[in-house]
């Protein structure tokens, strides 16, 4: 449906220069992203953890894929300023 945004509550028209914003975020977002992919599978090569273990701790992987995510939504947000909670 062409203008969805235009029917939804609190999303408004972008400048050009907001949507490039807003797609150099995203990019960054999946840099990111592979990275976190890449130290999910790690399993069984060396790290310079000092404990002498080889994979990231995967609850400390889990709290910052999910602040990154937060982090990225945030950036976001602040350009895409919608008006509602």
């Amino acid at each position: 449906m062409k203008d969805q945004h235009e029917k939804i509550k609190g999303y408004r028209d972008l400048t050009q220069s907001e949507i490039d914003l807003m797609n150099e975020i995203k990019e960054k977002a999946e840099e990111v992203h592979e990275l976190i992919q890449k130290m999910e599978h790690m399993d069984g090569e060396p790290c310079d953890a000092p404990d002498g273990t080889t994979a990231p701790n995967a609850r400390w992987l889990n709290i910052g894929r999910t602040d990154l995510q937060k982090g990225f939504m945030a950036l976001v947000r602040s350009v895409a300023k919608p008006t509602t909670f």
